[in-house]
């Protein structure tokens, strides 16, 4: 019995021995464990499709230079993961109440992508003040019919503001001759985007020698719509369950003072937050309303919020 412990002690202590040494061989070095982390994660330079344009309108791609510039576009786009999949979450939010606008006042339907370069489909403010989705400036806003005040601000309105960024564009259009050329304007104004093209005697955006933003802008629209229209190409991977939905709702009309938005949300069984979540032009806890002007808010429908 002796004699059989201890040949399990030897080869148990013979086991340890072989294990100690193979863990030993197999050791990962400094160099081998940074070796592994690099391929782990790989970065692939992109292939420019051969065949990319804006609103029907191509774009040049056979000129090196604008080759360049659309690469780098893709590239900033496709690496900038988290906020590409943002855009994927929130275009599936936005874009059916963008799209039918658009379509209603013969406006390309790519213009959606230019809403998500002006700010990334939140209601943004930038620092010229321009703001919403669209990035209305206040005089714009106000030349173009809406309410623009501490009280009531409609370049929150997500579907007002749509209207008045589809006027402009189809005015810049006319003006300047091309989709391109006029999404061009929606960054630069229609009269510094005429002037340039004067000053270079050019005609087309592509030809023009523009400042950082507005030279990137096209091609910066244009990597949007090739890569929102194209996830599993460039390596996005998501539900349907994972995407953001618009959340139903129905109207109210008011056409009085409103003292206090809290307790006119407690009404309808929501809270304040949630009443300016559906109608962010409301700027302040109450509504002046002097001229018993009609205003419609929206109230989400039940059972979509637990409160």
């Amino acid at each position: 019995m002796k004699i059989v412990e201890r040949l399990l002690a030897c080869v148990g202590l013979l086991s340890l021995c072989f294990i100690f040494i193979y863990a030993l061989q197999d050791a990962p070095t400094d160099e081998n464990f940074e070796k592994k982390l690099i391929n782990d994660y790989n970065v692939y330079a992109l292939q420019v499709p051969e065949d990319l344009d804006f609103a029907g309108e191509p774009v040049p791609l056979s000129n090196p230079d604008i080759l360049e510039r659309m690469d780098r576009e893709l590239l900033v786009n496709t690496y900038w993961q988290s906020n590409g999949l943002l855009m994927f979450k929130r275009s599936r939010k936005y874009f059916p109440i963008i799209e039918p606008i658009l379509e209603k006042h013969g406006v390309p339907d790519d213009f959606k992508y230019l809403a998500v370069i002006e700010s990334g489909l939140t209601n943004a403010v930038s620092p010229a003040g321009a703001r919403g989705v669209w990035q209305i400036m206040k005089a714009t806003g106000k030349e173009n019919g809406l309410e623009v005040n501490t009280n009531v601000d409609e370049r929150y309105h997500l579907e007002k503001a749509t209207e008045v960024a589809c006027k402009y564009l189809k005015e810049a259009k006319e003006s300047l001759g091309s989709w391109t050329l006029a999404a061009a304007a929606y960054n630069a104004g229609k009269a510094g985007v005429s002037r340039r093209l004067k000053e270079q005697n050019v005609t087309d955006y592509y030809d023009l020698l523009l400042g950082e933003e507005t030279g990137r802008y096209l091609f910066r629209i244009v990597a949007l719509k090739e890569i929102l229209s194209n996830p599993d190409k460039y390596g996005f991977n998501f539900r349907e369950k994972d995407l953001y939905t618009y959340i139903p709702t129905y109207t109210i009309e008011v056409d009085t003072a409103v003292t206090d938005f809290s307790k006119f949300a407690q009404k309808f069984g929501i809270n304040y937050k949630i009443l300016k979540l559906h109608n962010p032009w409301l700027r302040e806890k109450h509504l002046n309303n002097k001229s018993r002007k009609l205003y419609e808010i929206e109230i989400p429908k039940e059972g979509y919020y637990d409160l």
